[in-house]
């Protein structure tokens, strides 16, 4: 599983980081979890709003820091 948090470094996408993180590693799961800072590749994968968060090449979020609940249920989606 790939997993990407896309934002430029604003304590928002600091904290989605951090949590997608902490649930990854409470779920038990194996995934390679990338912190995208570059503006060409944020724009690219189609992120207008920071921070977004990206698994398996599918956009899950955008523009807010979701919950751990949420963070677990869009995992489980590409499990």
């Amino acid at each position: 599983m790939e997993i990407k948090v896309l934002g430029t470094g604003c304590p928002k996408c600091k904290t989605l980081y951090k949590s997608v993180t902490e649930v990854v590693g409470d779920m038990g799961i194996e995934a390679e979890i990338k912190k995208v800072e570059d503006i060409n590749e944020i724009v690219a994968a189609g992120i207008m709003l920071t921070p977004g968060l990206v698994i398996n090449g599918k956009v899950k979020v955008v523009g807010k820091v979701p919950g751990k609940e949420d963070i677990k249920k869009y995992v489980r989606e590409e499990l």
